[in-house]
């Protein structure tokens, strides 16, 4: 299963590379996850609870940094198994270019599956994987930019706020 997108990240490219090695921004990007600790160079370990149609399960796994060009692209690779249910494998591709009002993250993204889950068949696999990387790549943005314009309060949320894991990374 193959897919590509890209969108625009209102943040310097320096800042989303940085987030794209962030455990931090990482777990809270990765949809189900539950840990992830390390760092760009060793590979990062994660654990991931996920539901693929009718199965359920908990994947353990690693995930590696490579190709890396500092601030404009790198790749990230994976694999994760999740006992009786199988096991994932990704291969992510992302590169990042300076755009009017931001940075543009270009991603092409590989998934396989095996055990249980391939079972599932192609439609079910191709649609979780599609949900997947939109899941993340939508969080992704929101933890850089902050979160969108409350519509039911119709207030912005204050730039303090907004810009939580932004200010976090400025500090260090």
């Amino acid at each position: 299963m193959e897919m590509s997108d890209s969108r625009v990240i209102a943040a310097d490219k320096a800042t989303v590379f940085a987030a794209l090695l962030s455990p931090e921004v990482l777990q809270e990007c990765v949809p189900g996850a539950q840990d992830v600790s390390g760092t760009p160079e060793e590979g990062f370990e994660a654990t991931v609870v996920q539901k693929v149609g009718p199965v359920k399960a908990t994947f353990k796994g690693k995930v590696t940094v490579s190709e890396i060009t500092e601030g404009e692209a790198l790749t990230l690779s994976g694999e994760g198994k999740g006992g009786a249910a199988g096991f994932a494998k990704g291969l992510a591709k992302v590169s990042l270019a300076e755009v009017e009002g931001g940075t543009e993250l270009s991603y092409q993204v590989e998934a396989k599956v095996g055990g249980k889950l391939a079972q599932l068949g192609s439609r079910v696999i191709d649609g979780f994987a599609k949900k997947m990387a939109d899941q993340f790549f939508t969080r992704f943005q929101e933890v850089l930019e902050g979160p969108a314009e409350d519509a039911e309060e119709g207030e912005a949320t204050s730039e303090a706020e907004k810009k939580g894991w932004l200010s976090r990374l400025r500090r260090s």
